[in-house]
């Protein structure tokens, strides 16, 4: 067990960090250590990376972190979502990682769940990543046990979401991570940049849980304050059932063509 109670009611993860992406949303960043600090949640380390925020928000994040003592890594240019992860798991010296990006609130089961998870982690060594949120359930569960399933991975599966056994979303991760599936890609959007993770995870056998229960440990809430950055094109969206379709055969032939044909993303041993 990794977790050592404080007292009666706080949870210390001693052996984790916990890691947060934040670019211009610091009301959201507040928001979500006020919560952590409230549920008496507690970890070896907090690390903020932020992505060359306005000067306004860089000024209340060097402010906070005199409140919730976390280390602020800053960057001197907007490098994206990729960049932001890489500089910020580098700086990670605990054996293991909690990521969440800044417009996340844990809600009060998380805390159980994260025990279990942890057992896990301490007692499989293969396992590599542990999944708390989605916006929708994986497609190919496999029930594992204390409320988590098995992401299942085959190529002739057919849902559009068999890409994702990993995710930007919430989630626990050993800190080797990129010794097994390398750094995040830089310099492309930030759906381009988990698509490629996706890809390595598959390519290089990682393993993963889902909680399946996905809603019901965080909530993604973003105000008209501080909305969302990421934009996606008009085609992705279409609710047309011809886009539609013609969407879907497209995105099974790259996945497929990307998965098993792609080597980029393969790992030499």
């Amino acid at each position: 067990m990794s977790t050592m109670p404080v007292n009666a009611k706080e949870s210390l993860f001693d052996d984790v960090t916990l890691l947060i992406t934040h670019y211009n949303r610091s009301s959201s960043l507040e928001r979500l250590l006020l919560t952590f600090k409230e549920q008496q949640v507690r970890f070896k380390e907090i690390i903020v990376s932020d992505d060359c925020s306005a000067d306004f928000h860089l000024g209340q994040l060097e402010k906070m972190a005199q409140v919730y003592n976390y280390r602020l890594i800053k960057a001197k240019i907007n490098g994206g979502l990729g960049n932001n992860l890489n500089k910020g798991q580098l700086e990670v010296k605990t054996p293991y990682t909690l990521y969440v990006q800044e417009d996340f609130i844990p809600l009060p089961a998380f805390v159980a769940h994260f025990n279990d998870a942890m057992d896990m982690m301490h007692a499989e060594a293969d396992l590599d990543l542990v999944r708390f949120y989605a916006y929708g359930p994986y497609p190919y569960l496999k029930p594992y046990k204390k409320g988590f399933s098995t992401m299942v991975y085959k190529p002739w599966f057919t849902d559009k979401n068999k890409i994702y056994n990993y995710s930007d979303h919430p989630h626990l991760r050993r800190s080797s991570f990129f010794e097994r599936f390398g750094q995040y890609t830089e310099g492309i959007k930030s759906d381009k940049t988990e698509y490629e993770m996706c890809l390595s995870f598959i390519q290089n056998k990682g393993r993963a849980l889902f909680y399946d229960q996905y809603d019901s440990l965080f909530l993604q809430e973003n105000s008209s304050a501080e909305p969302s950055t990421v934009t996606r094109s008009n085609w992705r969206q279409s609710g047309n059932p011809l886009i539609s379709f013609v969407r879907l055969v497209y995105r099974q032939i790259k996945y497929n063509y990307d998965l098993h044909l792609n080597t980029r993303f393969k790992r030499h041993k």
